[in-house]
């Protein structure tokens, strides 16, 4: 029998996904203690080729959660910590001059993954900063005079510590633009946190030759994947699948325009903001198991997807007003989505 598109929106549709989002939320559940929302975010960028940065003080998991994820997607991963002697070839590679041929060869570097994790971002130089620029936005990086693509999918994602500023380098606007999202961490909840304290007084330790090593939570994450590339292209494609209304573009449009317009605002949300928007909201109905985006992905991607992108005047800096309370003022206006 013939499957029309009516008979694909029943209970069956996306399902092998769903299976998909559930069975990467309990593997990475099984070393990370609460922070569903921030998983929710990985997703989100994971199904969007999103690239996402994550701000939050050390100790609130931000590392751990990229390493568990890439041990339950099967994808290449390769991890960079950020310091501020680190070079742009450290990144995506050099020329090597070969003495016995007198040729150049090219030594690609370790920006050709799949999932990046720039620990600290913001403590290199602006110059290795700018070395992501090309590859975040257009996925290919040049080394000489060659032009190289990388792997698909490729996505980074980024963490910051936003409250030790020494040694570090603010983020210009123009990186900060490619970023689809930008998520911050708090704490745990108080019985959350408890659960860590317990997790962690039960891991033991671990024999090495004659010695021992106390265990910690990377070292009992699941080595065997849940799903690899041809699950999450599915996801990819799924995600295409979720209908958006003319009523949430126009929503999208006016919001984004409003920062624009905002007197306590220099700088408004970019047009790649409202882009964000529908495909982070898309991904977002996917994962809630609906096939149609609603005004709340919105209210809920808001903060994440346009704080980053909005720069306060002076004025209002002088007058103690936040990106966030303004952003706040803009969804609440009548009107509003």
């Amino acid at each position: 029998m013939t499957t029309t598109a009516s008979a694909t929106t029943g209970p069956t549709r996306f399902q092998e996904t769903r299976d998909f989002i559930r069975a990467i939320r309990g593997r990475i559940g099984q070393v990370v203690v609460g922070q569903d929302v921030v998983v929710e975010r990985v997703l989100i960028a994971l199904f969007t080729s999103g690239h996402l940065l994550l701000q939050g003080v050390p100790g609130v998991a931000k590392t751990l959660l990229v390493a568990a994820l890439s041990k339950t997607v099967d994808l290449d991963f390769a991890r960079i910590q950020f310091t501020i002697d680190l070079l742009p070839s450290d990144i995506v590679g050099s020329e090597i001059l070969n003495q016995a041929t007198h040729e150049f060869r090219t030594h690609k570097g370790p920006i050709f993954t799949n999932l990046l994790l720039a620990d600290e971002i913001n403590r290199a130089a602006p110059k290795v900063q700018s070395a992501l620029l090309e590859a975040m936005q257009e996925r290919r990086v040049t080394i000489g005079n060659q032009t190289f693509p990388l792997p698909a999918p490729f996505l980074v994602i980024a963490t910051q510590n936003p409250i030790e500023q020494s040694g570090t380098f603010e983020l210009p606007e123009a990186q900060l633009d490619r970023f689809m999202l930008v998520h911050r961490l708090g704490y745990l909840k108080p019985e959350e946190e408890k659960e860590v304290l317990r997790r962690n007084s039960a891991l033991g330790v671990r024999r090495e030759g004659k010695g021992a090593v106390a265990r910690t939570e990377f070292d009992v994450l699941a080595r065997e994947p849940v799903g690899g590339p041809a699950d999450l292209a599915r996801a990819m494609e799924d995600v295409q699948e979720v209908h958006v209304s003319e009523t949430y573009l126009e929503h999208v449009v006016e919001i984004v325009g409003r920062t624009r317009r905002h007197p306590s605002l220099e700088l408004g949300c970019s047009p790649r903001a409202g882009i964000s928007l529908v495909k982070a909201a898309r991904a977002r109905a996917l994962i809630h198991d609906r096939d149609y985006v609603l005004p709340e992905d919105l209210f809920a991607l808001a903060e994440d997807v346009m704080l980053h992108r909005m720069r306060l005047s002076y004025e209002a800096l002088a007058d103690g007003r936040t990106s966030a309370a303004i952003l706040h003022e803009l969804l609440g206006e009548p009107g509003a989505a």
